[in-house]
């Protein structure tokens, strides 16, 4: 049964060489809160190629979605409904305590179409693999899976070694049977080597930002099949020097039709998106 579906999902994926891949962005940020079910639920709902999220490690060594190491203090408060007021690190945290903390009541301000979603709380890894496999939206049979690592070398209080992080994803992995349908991305390209020293064979990305950062350098050091860039330090000539790699490009975050033209334009392979629906509105509106 396992090689039925692995050729099914090569089949699958081969279909959609030279389609632009739409990646949800925290699932679909512009209109259910940020990294929970709700919003990786609706990314299915629509349709999405790629579910992106984050991940946290608890002190129980559970990975969670959190785009911020500490409890955003913005979109979560505590199910009670008090406030939090104190930077509280998920690493000091077991998987029972953040559970305590509503991440779905208040409203996002950046994001005016966002719906709240209360007493919706911060789901694991395991959860939105649950979530998809359990999902009735046929999306639910093919979407992929863009995990970040949010670790940093100068914070080293913040995560569990990268060795540690990287082995408590992949386990996950594994045990959902999920190695075809993930892609590993980080800043820090120290989980994206551990990942890749244990699961050879997993997808990598690598995530850059910084005005004088080197792209195409940094993909020849790193090797990675994906390179997902800041928009801004993208161009038509990097886009086809990567591509002359062998290396796909998924720039962040790009959420107005402007960038939307200039990078269908640059043929990259995918864009990540807070509004996966409307850039797939206007995919088809293209066609």
């Amino acid at each position: 049964m396992k090689h039925v579906l692995c050729l099914f999902l090569i089949l699958v994926l081969s279909s959609v060489e030279g389609k632009m891949i739409v990646h949800g962005h925290r699932g679909s940020r512009a209109v259910k809160p940020e990294n929970t079910l709700a919003a990786m639920a609706e990314a299915l709902r629509i349709g999405v190629d790629v579910l992106e999220m984050d991940l946290v490690v608890t002190r129980d060594r559970i990975p969670v979605l959190s785009h911020e190491k500490i409890v955003n203090k913005d979109i979560c408060q505590y199910e009670d409904g008090r406030p939090v007021t104190e930077n509280i690190p998920f690493i000091s945290l077991t998987l029972k305590e953040v559970k305590k903390f509503d991440c779905g009541t208040k409203p996002n301000l950046k994001f005016p179409k966002q719906i709240p979603v209360p007493g919706e709380k911060i789901p694991t890894l395991e959860e939105v693999f649950q979530l998809v496999q359990k999902s009735k939206e046929t999306s639910a049979k093919t979407v992929e899976f863009n995990i970040e690592t949010k670790i940093e070398e100068d914070h080293p209080e913040l995560s569990p070694p990268p060795e540690e992080f990287a082995r408590l994803v992949l386990d996950i992995i594994s045990k959902y049977d999920m190695k075809e349908r993930v892609i590993l991305q980080s800043f820090d390209f120290r989980t994206l080597r551990a990942a890749r020293a244990k699961m050879p064979e997993l997808r990598i990305s690598t995530l850059v930002e910084g005005f004088f950062s080197n792209i195409v350098k940094i993909a020849r050091q790193e090797k990675p099949q994906f390179m997902s860039p800041d928009f801004g330090l993208l161009s038509a000539k990097k886009v086809s020097e990567l591509h002359n790699m062998g290396v796909k490009v998924v720039p962040w975050t790009l959420n107005k039709e402007s960038e939307w033209r200039n990078a269908i334009s640059w043929k990259v392979d995918g864009i990540i998106t807070d509004d996966p629906e409307a850039l797939l509105h206007y995919l088809k509106s293209q066609k």
